[in-house]
């Protein structure tokens, strides 16, 4: 029984991918390079990495909505890839 069409699976996956990578990687980057600040003592020289790590991009404020946009683009890509890897796998 196969219940989730493959194709629009993927199709949603692929779709996602490249939305989500963007943001993912300035999450990331930007969190791990404020670290480093705060390491080195610099923490106070480098606030503005600490505000796009949050969402805010100069006019635009999307701090409030950023970490769950990033959660929830991060959950479904793991939920489809995680499916998509269930239905290649052979069964015995």
């Amino acid at each position: 029984m196969n219940v989730i069409n493959k194709t629009a699976l993927r199709q949603l996956h692929y779709k996602i991918a490249p939305l989500m990578l963007f943001p993912l990687l300035l999450t990331v980057i930007t969190g791990t390079l404020f670290q480093v600040a705060v390491v080195t003592g610099n923490a106070d020289d480098f606030l503005w990495l600490l505000e796009l790590h949050r969402g805010k991009f100069g006019r635009i404020n999307l701090e409030m909505v950023y970490p769950f946009l990033n959660g929830f683009g991060l959950l479904m890509l793991g939920v489809t890839g995680v499916i998509m890897w269930l239905q290649t796998r052979p069964r015995n």
